[in-house]
């Protein structure tokens, strides 16, 4: 009988190809589940944003209609906190100091858009990537608002419905929007 030479170097390249294609199963995995907490990381951030500013204005409910002043907070923005493209009309309604709490409200949630609490290096990098923040009032009789923020995502998905940061962050089939909406209850007595 013949001895076969070379039999065992054939198993283990083949050995060596199949775990090489295993390891690459595993790096594209972790690529992905990278990618995907990624995502909901911003989708909790986004959360969080929407509910401090519904907090906000719950808060300053007598004004309410002075946070839906027809702008969207979006980043880079000017020294009024808004973008330079959408500037708000003045608010007429409640006192100075309500009118005072709004501004200041806006510019917070503002900052908090842009990531200003986390910085790295000198870089704000604690918000979603290009984070747009908007404030409509839906029914102005019933005091209903709806309060959204956009934000760009990793991977494209369908296009949502919400205008919330449409056309701000190039490929609308990467925008993410949540939404919430409130109304504000009257609380005067007749």
């Amino acid at each position: 009988m013949k001895n076969q030479t070379g039999m065992m170097l054939i198993e283990a390249l083949v050995s060596l190809v199949i775990a090489a294609i295993a390891l690459l199963g595993t790096v594209t995995l972790m690529a992905k589940s990278t990618r995907s907490e990624m995502e909901s990381y911003q989708r909790v951030q986004a959360l969080t944003l929407v509910q401090d500013m519904v907090s906000r204005i719950n808060a300053n409910r007598q004004v309410a209609s002075c946070y839906s002043v027809g702008a969207s907070i979006t980043n880079p923005t000017g020294p009024t906190g808004y973008s330079t493209t959408s500037a708000p009309t003045p608010c007429t309604s409640g006192s100075a100091i309500q009118n005072t709490t709004v501004a200041s409200d806006l510019a917070a949630w503002q900052n908090a858009l842009l990531g200003s609490r986390e910085t790295s290096g000198g870089n704000k990098v604690g918000a979603m990537i290009g984070a747009v923040g908007c404030i409509t009032q839906i029914d102005p009789t019933n005091q209903v608002y709806q309060v959204s923020v956009a934000w760009q995502g990793l991977t494209p998905t369908a296009t949502p419905k919400l205008l919330c940061g449409s056309g701000t962050l190039g490929n609308n089939n990467l925008r993410r929007v949540i939404s919430v909406q409130i109304q504000i209850a009257n609380l005067t007595t007749t």
